[in-house]
């Protein structure tokens, strides 16, 4: 009983990992998102806001 449940497990355990990985690819490389993941890219670059919309404190002497 062991050995036929733990073959079923690995048959289709690893289809179904197969399957998502594919899909998740498919959906990073879709030509839509691509504007989507480069703004993502993007926010940790930008300097024209700070956390949560705060200035970010530029010009201030913070020593």
């Amino acid at each position: 009983m062991y050995e036929a449940l733990s073959q079923f497990a690995q048959t289709w355990g690893l289809l179904l990992f197969v399957l998502l990985f594919a899909g998740v690819l498919v959906y990073a490389l879709w030509p839509g998102n691509r504007e989507r993941f480069n703004k993502a890219a993007q926010m940790p670059l930008d300097d024209a806001e700070g956390p949560e919309g705060t200035d970010t404190g530029k010009g201030r002497n913070h020593g």
